[in-house]
């Protein structure tokens, strides 16, 4: 992520782009439409430095280093791992050597998000998240996602992707002149999505074969690809209850769907090459070298525990209401209440100092505002104002407050105006607060930690030393591989979440 100032540079201010209406607000709100004018409290990360850096040299143009600097501003930077970086490069070396171009080049970034994602752009720029890596058990899991990143860009579909995205936004460009005709509106926007999708699937099978063949003829185990895609239909199917909003948080599976024949697909182009024993998998290696990993979120762009926003490097924290869920994204933390009668966002906009948050808030940045509720208060010392907006459906409760040198945002949105809403509203606000020292020297990420299973554990003992996470004893099985009545064995060395 870039830090807060660079952040509101290259976003805007809040005056770039105006909320025209209540509804629009609360689609951001909670479908996080990124509205030009919101931007997200984010603080430095890492250098954007490459994870591996090969001999040959990747050729850059000035359109593939602004996406490659967009990329690590989407997804908290690179991550920086001397050891991890070591093992990638080797693999990619041993990938590239066995492919049909050992004499293209390729440069692979770890990013920084707890996501289980990778892709790749047409100059060989490969990206794979820490969030991936961990979810991975051996080196052959990892090869298989690097080799199929490596087939888009041998099979020229990472350009064909951009081709596609450029005609489908002139689509939606001619689409929009059409004019009130939302038939033919609805029928041309259909016919440009299922032509990208039904190309997609067909690259993913493709990218497959291409892909196990590489890992194959590197002498990785070719199953690894099956196995793994295995572990993220589970890890996914952990999700669906619970779906992100945060487009940064979507899984490889989004941008790469699997299905139940995608992996018999995977499984059919293994057994061309080897046996199910055949191959190298390398787990010790690298359990080894994945064991002490950041798992989930990074605390030094905030995170959630519980009902709890807490931003260490920021130096602050609030509490969401009972029966809110918190998703911390890349344009605000969003909360949502069960059932999804209230919804809440919380984010930093640029006021000029010179104006009041009163005056901020009626500056027309949101329509519907009555001013007439407007005013000023103070919370836990720090000033704030707060006023009512109304709209079709929903009603909002608007706060601002200024920390330090910025200010702070909480909207609240209820279908209805009750007494609930409002004190949810009120205490939230009241609940943030500046962090104690001894809360930012606690607030650490949780961690991989590998470690051997002894006489007597079992999944459940072992799962009772997770840390921090939900449904502990189904992912303690989800990350180590293991089906749903198999067991551990003494010896074996296993991945838990530990903080």
């Amino acid at each position: 992520m870039t830090t807060l100032r660079r952040r509101l540079r290259g976003r805007g201010t809040y005056e770039s782009r105006r909320v025209v209406a209540a509804s629009v607000l609360l689609c951001a709100a909670l479908a996080l439409g990124g509205c030009g004018d919101i931007n997200r409290f984010q603080t430095a990360s890492p250098a954007g430095t490459p994870a591996s850096k090969p001999a040959r040299t990747v050729a850059q143009t000035p359109a593939a280093e602004r996406e490659h600097e967009r990329i690590l501003s989407s997804y908290g930077g690179a991550y920086d791992d001397p050891r991890l970086e070591a093992l990638i490069t080797g693999t990619v070396d041993r990938l590239v050597a066995a492919s049909d171009r050992p004499d293209l080049a390729y440069r692979v970034t770890i990013l920084n998000s707890g996501a289980v994602n990778a892709f790749a752009l047409p100059t060989g720029q490969l990206y794979v998240t820490r969030g991936l890596i961990a979810l991975a058990s051996d080196t052959s899991e990892l090869s298989s996602v690097l080799s199929h990143e490596m087939a888009h860009v041998l099979a020229k579909h990472a350009s064909i992707r951009e081709d596609q995205a450029r005609q489908a936004a002139i689509v939606t460009r001619v689409v929009t002149d059409m004019g009130n005709d939302p038939d033919l509106t609805a029928l041309a926007l259909a016919k440009s999505k299922l032509t990208m999708a039904s190309f997609s699937r067909a690259q993913e099978f493709e990218a497959d074969g291409i892909g196990v063949g590489i890992s194959a003829r590197a002498h990785f185990d070719p199953y690894g690809a099956s196995r793994f895609l295995t572990a993220m239909e589970r890890n996914a199917a952990m999700k669906a209850g619970k779906t992100s909003l945060d487009p940064r948080s979507q899984d490889f599976l989004s941008s790469h769907p699997a299905t139940p024949e995608r992996v018999q697909n995977a499984q059919a182009n293994a057994r061309q090459y080897t046996s199910p024993q055949g191959g190298d998998r390398d787990r010790e290696t690298y359990l080894a070298t994945i064991d002490n990993i950041v798992y989930g979120e990074d605390p030094s762009e905030g995170f959630v525990r519980g009902r709890r926003f807490l931003h260490p490097k920021l130096g602050f924290t609030f509490q969401a209401p009972e029966a809110f869920t918190l998703d911390n994204t890349a344009q605000a933390v969003i909360g949502v209440r069960d059932g999804g009668s209230q919804a809440m966002r919380f984010d930093v906009v640029r006021v000029p100092a010179e104006q009041t948050l009163a005056e901020y808030l009626n500056s027309g940045w949101m329509e519907n505002v009555d001013k007439a509720t407007t005013e000023d208060i103070t919370v836990n010392g720090f000033p704030a104002a707060t006023a009512i907006a109304h709209g079709d459906a929903w009603q909002f409760r608007i706060t601002t407050l200024r920390f330090g040198s910025d200010v702070y945002r909480f909207i609240f949105a209820a279908k209805q105006k009750t007494l609930e809403s409002e004190r949810n509203a009120r205490e939230t606000v009241a609940s943030f607060r500046r962090l104690t020292l001894e809360e930012i020297q606690a607030a650490r990420p949780l961690r991989i930690k590998v470690i051997t299973v002894q006489p007597g554990d079992t999944v459940e003992s072992l799962s009772h030393r997770m840390m921090g996470v939900d449904r502990p004893a189904e992912r303690f099985r989800v990350l180590n591989g293991l089906e749903a009545h198999a067991q551990v064995k003494v010896r074996d060395r296993v991945k838990i979440v530990v903080d």
